[in-house]
């Protein structure tokens, strides 16, 4: 596995800072870019996603507030560090509440500048391992286009084996987004049908009116605008597998040729008197219950339990979180490709969120959630403005906030940064600097937001 070299940029107008920091930045393994305009920091800043940057606060040009303002609007994963003299730490509290992770004294603490390379670096470094790890699980526990390391998706993964070379019926519930076609294909393409071919038919999306002559065929002359003799979806997937999404959409009218179809494997087409024999295995899938709309009428019960030989159920997201650290890995590196950009992990706050949101469309709506991030990437860590930004942006967001105004969905978003904290703080027992490593945090970034929140202790420093 290739580890990026950490970038670090330092902007300050004396020479021998620069001079010093780029000696120490350089030997602690970073690649170390230089500025002595604020301008043009902010310009290479946004060319170049520096890990870490360290800001004069004594500028000629920009004052280190505004550089610092400007960077926390344009990268919320960057580390900022403000530089400035004894005389100045109020400026340096100020920066920290504007965005800056920690701030150095001048003269500098050689061994805590030092500790600070070591611990940006080794973070830098980790981050594009667990990255790296969960894409190399996420490679090994794919089964047939899906991925699921969760014992749910592994007992799925193993009746889909075990049916796949004898079912001629099944059945698959599932919410929308959770995979239903995908379980269908794993069915035909590890089954004797896999050179044969795949038919897939959306119930809700065909006109009513249509429908039979989609699945039976036609024949000229049926029906007015019938000019010639059409197959229908069954004669096509001849051999194959037909894959009916959404059969809770059915008519009515339909369902009972459809039973025939499945009983005798007799299709007619529309217009005509001679039956054609075909051999298709039927995948049928749906969101709803069956068994309510069939004593509500809506369905025929005779039809259902020929359907329901064979039944399969996949779980919500929400209810396999395990996986989506693979999931995510996995859309991560396919849309890395797809744009020609190199992403090697995710922001830590980034990746609690995509943990933590409720995902009511499933991993569709997950998908769709990391494409829209990595489009608006623009360095190699995916940072929570990106993805709080395409969250909010989901038409589902999942957020758990009453709308999609950004003032409630801000306050989502700390209320889950809120209660991870609590549960760190609560599962290192109090003890603030081991707290602080595991949210990859720095003490002072830990205690800001423990006052934040109203989680400081009376007397707490």
């Amino acid at each position: 596995m290739t580890i990026t070299q950490p970038r670090l940029l330092v902007i300050d107008d004396e020479s021998a800072v620069l001079s010093l920091i780029r000696r120490v930045g350089e030997s602690q393994g970073f690649e170390v870019v230089t500025c002595t305009d604020g301008r043009q920091a902010l310009a290479q800043a946004e060319a170049r996603r520096p890990d870490l940057v360290m800001v004069d606060l004594r500028m000629p040009d920009v004052n280190g507030l505004e550089i610092v303002r400007a960077l926390r609007r344009t990268d919320s994963a960057a580390i900022i560090v403000l530089m400035t003299g004894f005389g100045s730490i109020d400026s340096a509290v100020e920066a920290v509440k504007l965005g800056a992770t920690d701030y150095l004294t001048k003269p500098f603490n050689m061994q805590r500048l030092t500790e600070m390379f070591v611990t940006v670096r080794d973070e830098t470094a980790r981050r594009a391992r667990l990255m790296a790890v969960d894409r190399e699980v996420a490679e090994r526990v794919e089964f047939a286009g899906m991925i699921g390391r969760s014992a749910v998706m592994q007992e799925v993964f193993d009746l889909i084996r075990r049916l796949a070379p004898h079912v001629r019926t099944a059945l698959v519930y599932g919410e929308t987004g959770t995979g239903k076609e995908l379980v269908a294909r794993a069915l035909h393409n590890c089954g004797p049908r896999k050179a044969k071919r795949f038919v897939a038919v959306n119930c809700s999306a065909v006109v009513e009116t249509l429908f039979e002559s989609e699945l039976f065929g036609h024949v000229r002359g049926a029906f007015t605008g019938a000019t010639d003799h059409k197959a229908g979806l069954f004669e096509t997937a001849d051999g194959g597998t037909l894959f009916l999404d959404e059969i809770g959409e059915l008519p009515v009218a339909l369902q009972a040729k459809l039973l025939r179809v499945l009983e005798s494997g007799e299709v007619q087409r529309v217009g005509s008197l001679q039956p054609v024999q075909t051999d298709v295995r039927v995948v049928c899938a749906t969101n709803r219950d069956l068994g309510e709309a069939a004593a509500a009428g809506r369905f025929r019960s005779d039809l259902l339990y020929r359907l329901n030989v064979v039944q399969l159920a996949l779980p919500a997201l929400r209810d396999r979180r395990e996986d989506i650290p693979y999931l995510a890995a996995a859309f991560i590196k396919e849309f890395g490709q797809r744009f020609g950009k190199t992403i090697s992990g995710l922001a830590l706050p980034a990746a609690r969120w995509l943990g933590d949101a409720s995902w009511p469309g499933n991993i569709r709506q997950l998908r769709n959630v990391l494409e829209r991030a990595c489009i608006l990437a623009d360095g190699p860590i995916l940072t929570e403005q990106a993805i709080g930004v395409s969250l909010r942006q989901s038409p589902a967001h999942g957020l758990r906030t009453a709308t999609d105004d950004g003032d409630e969905s801000h306050q989502a978003l700390a209320s889950l940064e809120r209660q991870h904290i609590m549960k760190v703080v609560a599962e290192t027992g109090g003890n603030k600097a081991r707290a602080a490593r595991q949210l990859g945090l720095s003490r002072r970034a830990l205690y800001r937001r423990l006052e934040r929140y109203g989680l400081a202790q009376p007397g707490a420093r």
